[in-house]
């Protein structure tokens, strides 16, 4: 492996994530082809991209901040989820509950890489942290 990235599991996680995305996506109705479908496959890739761009930056800061555009990203396709399960688009959820439990395990990859820059460097660049609590079983 020549890039970083490459060997970070949670880049690993995110490529695993954007394959369910993209299987999800492909179910979509045509009528939501320039919209939940693009969006969601978008979100799902933007999350592996901003991990690898990251690995390869100057400082600890700048890795922090692409992490939280990827975890922004993670929260998008999430939101698109629910959009995709509020429309009945999917004639199983099964497809729908496997990806949210799978963003769960993925969704505490980035804090914690997050955390042990913090824990480096002294210092990151970062948002207030959210109150998140987590249910055992996925909305759908």
């Amino acid at each position: 492996m020549a890039y970083k990235f490459e060997r970070l599991e949670v880049w690993r996680l995110a490529l695993e994530y954007a394959d369910l995305m993209y299987a999800i996506a492909e179910e979509l109705p045509r009528s939501e082809e320039y919209n939940l479908k693009s969006q969601i496959v978008r979100a799902a890739t933007n999350i592996a991209l901003n991990i690898a761009e990251g690995s390869t930056s100057q400082s600890d800061a700048e890795q922090a901040r692409f992490l939280g555009l990827a975890i922004r990203s993670l929260i998008e396709t999430v939101a698109c989820q629910h959009m995709i399960n509020r429309r009945q688009y999917l004639e199983d959820s099964e497809p729908l509950r496997d990806a949210y439990r799978f963003g769960e395990k993925l969704f505490a990859k980035p804090p914690a890489f997050r955390t042990s820059l913090t824990t480096k460097t002294g210092s990151t660049i970062r948002e207030e942290p959210g109150v998140y609590e987590y249910d055992l079983d996925p909305p759908f």
